[in-house]
């Protein structure tokens, strides 16, 4: 199932770190598969992907999100 998140990108220190989205509602999800021009703190994003509950991470900060596509926002 295909969703769609907006919120900013943050870099979270877990291991050996790793990048999040941060909902504008406050949920956090972890992104699996980002591409390097999403790779930037406090970029804010509206993200398209799919919620992946089947893959564990090391820092389990949040649902898995595997980034499809992405859009930046002002």
């Amino acid at each position: 199932m295909s969703i769609n998140v907006t919120g900013v990108i943050e870099r979270k220190g877990m291991g050996p770190g790793t990048w999040a989205l941060v909902t504008d509602s406050g949920e956090t999800y972890e992104l699996k598969d980002a591409p390097d021009e999403l790779k930037k703190s406090d970029l804010k994003v509206k993200v398209e992907g799919q919620v992946r509950d089947d893959v564990m991470t090391f820092a389990m900060i949040g649902p898995v999100l595997e980034v499809k596509s992405f859009k930046v926002l002002d």
